[in-house]
């Protein structure tokens, strides 16, 4: 038998189809690695183009659709890095999945921005350098387009370095050290940043008390109960309430304008929302509690639904609240070269302006959010739906009445500052709850746990709950943003002013 002649001939198909196989896996990559920065691009690119269609016909139209430009960058880190702090609870502990938590944050950010987000804007861009002190409008647009610029790049810094600090800080430090920069110290509002200063103290500290003050809440009603499914099936529709009820008063108040509504209308119509709330909730909850156990796991069903409806509610507050930190500078801008040349009156927020900063910090959250997701969500402390929603929450409340009083707070201190103060409770909780131990007692299975806690509480102080580790890289992150962010923008004022005047 004679040998199977060999093939000679090269498999030229195989060869192409291996190359447009490399082809392909090389695009994949390239649009993994660059494809976001070619989006933040094209927005940028667009909100000079909408900046453009307003001011084109105007003398300073370079300066404001460059100023726009900017501000997009900004928002765009805006949405980075300070939205992670919003859904960061509610996907670290696994109530909604990434992908469902940016785009809910997105959509609640626009809305926050846009129907409430004015009385913020205000205070940046106008309460910490008096406009009584600066001489010239020429003057104004550079200490705002330095701050501006300095602020987006510093939180982009900060964003590739993981570390989640405060955009608001950022914004503040910068407008203060290029009024600083333009005319001494006497440029400054230094009672309006005496009053932001005080806010940047409390609200973190508020927004850990009221974190606790909620987990508590559960702890003692439902989670350390014999009847643990029908204690939430009674108090989860009351929190649901309560919920709706403060976000319709905060909504109300802010939209006064547009409605009419007195105080105490906005008010009683969020008590009544808030009723209507409770009153819906209760067959839902039962309806989801139908088959759950009896064990903590099964609580985490029944949570879902609350946390994420915080979630939502922060992000709401957060668009109403640090949008201002983009738009804040770019509006004092349009004020003093388009609308009016009046630098001691009041400054408006144009429509299109407002929709460069809501739409920046969604586009933001989308293509660059996730990695601080994780690390606000997951890395500090542990956190399941109850947690989680006690850390929205509490957030939530606070960046709600901080945005009603015109304070330009920063959700991320707050944020993290609810995080961690869940943790710590956690651990002083787990040594001192005379309700947990007896609960414990009553359980079989769980004596042993209870004496070798009270036998051994060194052990209990190695078993910490929070990673102290993270406190000294936020904190550290957080001090030198305020004097950093001033020192770039004094020096960028200064380039600008000696390069364009």
């Amino acid at each position: 038998m004679s040998p199977k002649p060999v093939e000679r001939t090269k498999r030229t198909l195989d060869k192409d189809l291996d190359k447009l196989t490399f082809v392909d896996d090389a695009a994949r990559f390239a649009l993994r690695r660059f494809g976001p920065l070619g989006a933040a691009v094209l927005f940028t690119a667009v909100a000079m183009l909408i900046a453009g269609i307003f001011v084109f016909h105007q003398p300073s139209a370079v300066i404001v659709i460059a100023a726009s430009a900017v501000c997009a960058y900004m928002a765009m880190n805006i949405g980075a890095n300070d939205v992670t702090n919003n859904v960061g609870a509610a996907v670290g502990a696994r109530a909604i999945s990434m992908a469902a938590a940016l785009v809910m944050a997105a959509v609640f950010e626009i809305l926050g921005a846009t129907l409430a987000g004015s009385r913020v804007v205000e205070t940046i861009s106008g309460g910490i350098v008096s406009h009584a002190s600066v001489m010239d409008a020429k003057t104004l647009t550079w200490i705002m387009m330095a701050a501006l610029t300095a602020a987006a790049l510093w939180i982009n810094l900060a964003t590739w370095l993981n570390a989640p600090v405060s955009t608001t800080h950022s914004i503040v430090g910068a407008v203060l050290g290029a009024g600083v920069a333009a005319g001494g110290v006497d440029f400054i509002n230094w009672d309006g940043m005496a009053m932001i200063f005080v806010s940047w103290i409390v609200s973190p500290l508020i927004g850990g008390v009221i974190a606790m003050a909620f987990l508590f809440l559960i702890k003692e009603t439902i989670i350390y109960r014999d009847d643990k499914i029908g204690a939430a099936c009674h108090w989860v529709p009351i929190l649901t309430g309560g919920m709706a009820g403060s976000f319709t008063t905060f909504l109300a108040v802010q939209t006064q304008s547009m409605h009419g509504l007195s105080v105490t209308g906005a008010t009683v119509t969020g008590m009544a929302v808030g009723l209507l709330g409770w009153i819906l909730a209760r067959p839902f909850v039962r309806r989801q509690a139908i088959g759950l156990e009896n064990r903590n796991s099964s609580l985490r069903v029944l949570f879902r639904l609350p946390l994420i409806g915080a979630a939502s509610l922060l992000s709401f507050a957060h668009g109403a609240n640090d949008v201002s930190n983009a738009i804040g500078p770019l509006s004092a801008l349009v004020h003093v070269t388009i609308e009016s040349r009046d630098i001691s009156s009041s400054v408006g927020v144009p429509a299109w302006v407002m929709a460069i900063g809501a739409l920046g910090i969604s586009v933001g959250l989308l293509l660059f959010g996730p990695r601080l997701i994780h690390l606000v969500g997951e890395q500090i402390t542990k956190l399941n739906p109850a947690r989680g929603y006690c850390v929205a929450m509490s957030s939530a409340v606070t960046v709600i009445v901080a945005s009603w009083f015109g304070l330009p707070v920063s959700s991320t201190h707050i944020a993290v500052g609810g995080v961690f103060g869940v943790g710590l409770f956690r651990e002083w909780y787990t040594r001192h709850s005379r309700r947990r131990l007896n609960y414990l007692r009553s359980k079989a299975g769980a004596v042993e746990l209870v004496e070798r806690e009270e036998r051994n509480p060194d052990e209990m102080r190695r078993r910490r709950l929070v990673r102290r580790s993270y406190i000294v890289g936020i904190l550290a992150a957080w001090v030198i943003t305020v004097p950093l962010s001033a020192a770039l923008a004094a020096l960028l004022y200064w380039i600008m002013v000696a390069l364009f005047t």
